[in-house]
C-alpha cells in the first residue's frame, strides 16, 4: 500500500533535500558543461598539433640520419710506410720528395685532370696504428673517395694488418651510410717482388672474409647481438668486394717510379679514377 507523503515527513524532508542540493548544483554543472564544450576544441587541436610536430621530428631525424652526405675531400690512408705521403706529393705537384712518417694530417687542393677539372680537397691521414682512427673520424664524414694505399711489395707480410684496417673503414655506419668510392692503390709496383692487384684483392677478400666470421662471433659472445658497425658483404655468402655499398677499384701505382728519384711516378690509373668522382 502506498504511503502518502503527508503521513511520511521523514521521506517528504528528503525528497526536499535532494532537490535543494540539486538546485545548488545546477548552476556548476551547467557552468562544468559550458567549460568543457569550450576546452574540447582546443584540446583536439592540442593534440594534433603535437601529433604532428612528433612525426615530424621523426621524419625528419630518420632523413638526418640515413642521408647521404657527397664529401668534397679524397682521403690517404694506409699502414705505415706504405707510400702514402710520397704519393700526396706526386699527385699534387708530380715531383719527387723525401718524406717521412707523418704524425697529422696535411691537406692542399687537388685539381683532377678531366674536362671538369673537379678541385677535391685531397688530405694525407698518419698511418701509425695510434692515430690513424682518430683521424679518420674526424674527416670520414667529408670523403668522396678513399684511396688505401698498400705496400705491395711486403704486402704478404702485412695482410693481416692491412685487413683489419680496411674492414675497420668499411664497416663504419658513417662510411657505409656514404658509401665514398674506395681506390685501393697498390703501391710500389717497381720492386721486382711486388704482388699484383689482383692477387692483393683476392688475399684480402678471403683474410676479410675470416674477419668476418671472427669478429661476429666475439661482439655475439660479448652482448648477445653484433651491433654496433655495419655487416660486411652478405650474409650466408663468402665475402667479395663486389658487395659492398660503394664502388672499389684496386689499382696498380708507384709513387717512386721505376727509374728512382729522378724518375716519373705512375699514377695514371690512379688519376684516371679520381677524374671520374
Amino acid at each position: 500500500m502506498d504511503v502518502d507523503s503527508r503521513t511520511d515527513p521523514g521521506g517528504a524532508m528528503e525528497e526536499k533535500e535532494e532537490s535543494d542540493m540539486m538546485s545548488t548544483l545546477q548552476p556548476y554543472i551547467e557552468g562544468l558543461r559550458r567549460e568543457l564544450e569550450y576546452q574540447e576544441p582546443r584540446l583536439i587541436i592540442g593534440l594534433v598539433v603535437a601529433l604532428a610536430v612528433v612525426v615530424i621530428t621523426v621524419v625528419f631525424l630518420k632523413y638526418f640520419l640515413t642521408s647521404k652526405t657527397v664529401g668534397t675531400a679524397v682521403l690517404l690512408v694506409g699502414l705505415c710506410d706504405s707510400g702514402k705521403t710520397l704519393l700526396f706529393v706526386r699527385l699534387l705537384s708530380g715531383k719527387f720528395k723525401r718524406t717521412q712518417t707523418s704524425i697529422t694530417d696535411s691537406s692542399a687542393p687537388y685539381k683532377a685532370k678531366n674536362d671538369k677539372a673537379n678541385t677535391w680537397t685531397l688530405i694525407d691521414l698518419p698511418g701509425h696504428d695510434s692515430l690513424r682512427s682518430q683521424y679518420m673520424e674526424k674527416f670520414k664524414s667529408a670523403a668522396r673517395a678513399i684511396v688505401f694505399v698498400v705496400d705491395s711489395a711486403i704486402f704478404q707480410k702485412e695482410v693481416r694488418d692491412v685487413a683489419e684496417f680496411l674492414y675497420f673503414l668499411l664497416t663504419d655506419a658513417v662510411v657505409s651510410r656514404n658509401a665514398p668510392t674506395v681506390l685501393v692503390a697498390c703501391n710500389k709496383q717497381d720492386i721486382p717482388m711486388a704482388k699484383s692487384a689482383k692477387l692483393i684483392q683476392q688475399q684480402l677478400e678471403k683474410e676479410m672474409n675470416t674477419l668476418r666470421v671472427t669478429r661476429s662471433a666475439v661482439l655475439s659472445a660479448q652482448d648477445g647481438s653484433v651491433g654496433g658497425s655495419v655487416f660486411l658483404g652478405k650474409k650466408g655468402k663468402d665475402f667479395e668486394f663486389s658487395q659492398l655499398p660503394m664502388k672499389v677499384e684496386f689499382l696498380e701505382v708507384s709513387a717512386r717510379g721505376g727509374k728512382g728519384e729522378e724518375g716519373e711516378a705512375s699514377l695514371e690509373s690512379l688519376e684516371k679514377s679520381l677524374a671520374r668522382l
